[in-house]
């Protein structure tokens, strides 16, 4: 046995354990910020983490074949990982941000980050696991304990990445300071062991010039992120950021307010009021009744401020996800303005919740519903599109009651628009379908449905609009020929099958 494995023996093996638990915490926010950065700026997520997940698994692969080619110095070439992983890591969210904003070759620097970062990550546990095996000289007791704490570790960093980095840090400042923690354990490995590592004044070296590089990368993480945010939009960023459900950025360029939820436009405040007057009037015209009020979505406050033109209300239920969208649209100055201070009022109660969740549990009946939520491009909002949905709609819905549905724009996502109609009267309901020009948007559609017929001739408006008058919301009923042509093809959209998903992001990939 030689001098090297004789000293090996008496090496103490537990800063090696928690090496591998952070180490773990680390590889699985790795994957985790790249799935959810590819998700933000291309959209499908289940594509992106599902090429993400694949293709570091199979990284990690090629990275543990590889470590059967290191047979010497172990902790050289463990460290050397460590501190590669922790540059590399470190600067991923900002090379896959960069890359979009400023080159245009996106899928080109996610891969080669995937591949090198996984490759990396696949070398660990193979190198660790031989080191504290020359020790334990126990392979089943060492494989147990080194996937023990690999896998509580994983378990670990898959909560902390939503809870608490993702709201609180965002993805670039997230993987600047796991870059920190790669970069963390490599120096406990150098100043722990740094009798059996050959090339200790290298490592030494590399670690405070890696830890600098991303510490100076983690304190500008902000700044960083805002210059490259700004390159993603056309005017000026006056408010950014992350909640725990989605990115907020709100724009301005003189008298034009933008807010955007993961990228798409909610409203600008130079055509708004179209959107929101055609999404609300028609269905509180068309209302047996009009006292009761539902809204999903609408955490800007738009559509209450429209429905409380109405003396007959007397009381407007909001549903909204997010309580910091609610909170900015509730004390900003400029949205309160356009909101007319909505959310203050008296008739509006705000409850905060998820709306498919309100609709299971609520026993409530409601006699106009104005679901105002946004398009289904991921999987959870494709949900709040599904004829389970409509299904529980139907139930909240009051005798002559009505509801109003945002649907996309028949034009630009035809197949999207006739979906969200065929699902919706799948469930009961008798419907119909209007659209209009907004200037922002497009042309933009919506759905009418009711649990009795409705007639476009019996709309009248009587309360202050500042575009849709009777005659302009009657004429919204009429399509052009060739946005009628998907209705006889496309399918009903649920759960098991959610093809909405699919005809909208085939119609925005266009």
């Amino acid at each position: 046995m030689t001098q090297e494995k004789k000293e090996q023996k008496h090496i103490d093996a537990a800063p090696l354990l928690f090496a591998i638990f952070m180490i773990a915490i680390c590889g699985i926010i790795y994957e985790l910020i790249i799935g959810a950065i590819s998700s933000y700026l291309l959209g499908n997520s289940v594509k992106q983490y599902s090429i993400t997940i694949g293709l570091f698994m199979s990284a990690m692969g090629i990275g543990s074949y590889l470590s059967k080619r290191f047979r010497r110095n172990l902790f050289d070439t463990f460290v050397a990982v460590e501190l590669s992983i922790g540059l590399v890591g470190g600067l991923s969210a900002i090379l896959l941000f960069a890359s979009y904003a400023f080159i245009n070759m996106y899928y080109l620097v996610m891969y080669l980050t995937i591949i090198i970062i996984g490759i990396l990550v696949g070398l660990e546990i193979p190198l660790i696991t031989r080191i504290i095996e020359e020790k334990e000289n126990n392979l089943r007791l060492t494989i147990a304990n080194v996937l023990s704490f690999d896998y509580i570790g994983a378990l670990l960093g898959s909560l902390a990445f939503p809870l608490i980095l993702l709201p609180n840090l965002g993805e670039i400042r997230t993987a600047f300071l796991i870059g920190l923690v790669n970069i963390g354990v490599a120096m406990i490995v150098i100043f722990k062991y740094q009798k059996f590592i050959k090339n200790i004044v290298l490592m030494k070296t590399l670690a405070v010039i890696f830890a600098l590089i991303i510490l100076i990368g983690f304190i500008t993480g902000d700044y960083t992120a805002d210059l490259i945010e700004d390159s993603f939009y056309r005017d000026q960023i006056i408010y950014s950021k992350q909640t725990a459900y989605q990115k907020m950025v709100v724009t301005k360029h003189r008298d034009d307010l933008r807010l955007f939820l993961d990228g798409n436009i909610q409203f600008s405040s130079l055509d708004e009021y179209r959107y929101h007057e055609a999404l609300v009037h028609p269905a509180m015209s068309l209302a047996a009744q009009q006292e009761n009020v539902l809204i999903l979505g609408g955490g800007d406050g738009m559509a209450a401020r429209e429905l409380l033109k109405y003396d007959q209300v007397k009381r407007i239920v909001l549903v909204d996800l997010d309580p910091e969208v609610v909170a900015f649209c509730r004390e900003n100055p400029l949205v309160k303005q356009l909101n007319e201070n909505a959310l203050r009022h008296d008739k509006v109660e705000v409850i905060n919740g998820d709306a498919y969740k309100y609709l299971e549990t609520s026993q409530e009946r409601f006699d106009v519903i104005i679901v105002d939520l946004p398009d289904p491009n991921n999987e959870s909002l494709n949900k709040l599109y599904t004829n389970l949905f409509y299904r529980l709609l139907y139930k909240r819905l009051s005798d002559g009651g009505t509801a109003a549905i945002q649907s996309t724009s028949p034009y630009y996502a035809n197949e999207a628009y006739w979906c969200i109609r065929k699902t919706v009267a799948s469930e009961g309901f008798y419907t119909s379908g209007y659209h209009i020009n907004v200037p922002s948007f497009g042309d933009w559609g919506f759905t009418l449905a009711s649990n009795r017929p409705l007639s476009k001739d019996r709309i009248d408006i009587t309360v202050p609009t500042r575009y849709l008058s009777s005659d302009v919301a009657k004429a919204a009923f009429e399509f052009g020929k060739d946005e009628q042509t998907a209705y006889d093809q496309v399918e009903i959209n649920s759960l098991t099958n959610p093809v909405l998903l699919q005809y909208y992001q085939k119609a925005w990939g266009r």
